[in-house]
């Protein structure tokens, strides 16, 4: 199995990010660490390896970036108000410079976001603010309501960056129509915490008319070994 360390110096966050790329084609991935995870978390602890088939067949090329959760949403020390900020920040670094790269790299129109926990806040925010960009977005356990990390606190790049504050107030045709055409999956377990998060997304991203798959699974379901079936089972591949 191809694997690639990758770093550069980011304008827009004023500082190196580092990145781990694995397989040599098919469709994109952008995949997210959990909470607090590093780049090389997906890695570590599996995740990588229970896909391994998909990237040696070239069936999907996945790069695993940075999320920098401690300088934004888990950055507790500072005001909401500059967390989000500094969240827009790393959006335009995954929309501007992330993007370009996995273009140049591969050229496969297709591109998937996946993350599990707080990983899959990552995934179906980009995915959901960035229909053009994106195919598929795959959310294993995840929150979907950001303000649980603001103490209900929203401005601007709150709102535009929490799903369930604008997909509530999404009215762009052109947008909705992208948003119509994504596969949305989420999968989590009946007894998780947070499945209510995600039945709350599912139910009004279907009041918008955009089609979304919510999987419960039996039990807790929120950890890796469960994510490992999740992922094989949901991700899917192009050529």
């Amino acid at each position: 199995m191809k694997r690639e360390y990758v770093r550069w110096y980011s304008p827009s966050l004023n500082r190196d990010m580092e990145m781990l790329v694995f397989g040599h084609g098919g469709a994109r991935v952008l995949a997210f660490p959990t909470s607090k995870g590093r780049f090389y978390e997906l890695e570590d602890f599996g995740m990588v390896a229970a896909l391994a088939d998909h990237f040696e067949n070239g069936w999907l090329q996945m790069f695993c970036v940075e999320a920098i959760d401690w300088e934004h949403w888990y950055a507790f020390w500072a005001h909401p108000g500059g967390r989000a900020y500094r969240y827009a920040q790393y959006d335009g670094y995954l929309y501007n410079e992330v993007l370009p790269f996995t273009r140049y790299v591969n050229p496969n129109p297709f591109l998937i976001t996946l993350g599990a926990s707080f990983g899959a806040y990552h995934a179906m925010n980009f995915g959901l603010k960035h229909p053009d960009a994106v195919n598929r977005i795959l959310g294993l356990s995840g929150l979907y309501d950001i303000r649980a990390m603001t103490g209900g606190y929203s401005d601007e790049n709150v709102y535009y960056n929490n799903p369930m504050q604008f997909i509530a107030g999404e009215h762009e045709p052109w947008r909705l129509e992208a948003l119509r055409r994504m596969d949305i999956i989420m999968a989590t377990g009946k007894e998780d915490r947070l499945i209510e998060s995600a039945r709350a997304l599912s139910g009004l991203l279907w009041s918008k008319g955009i089609g979304n798959a919510l999987r419960e699974w039996d039990g807790w379901s929120h950890d890796w070994q469960y994510w490992f079936k999740m992922v094989r089972l949901y991700i899917g591949g192009h050529d």
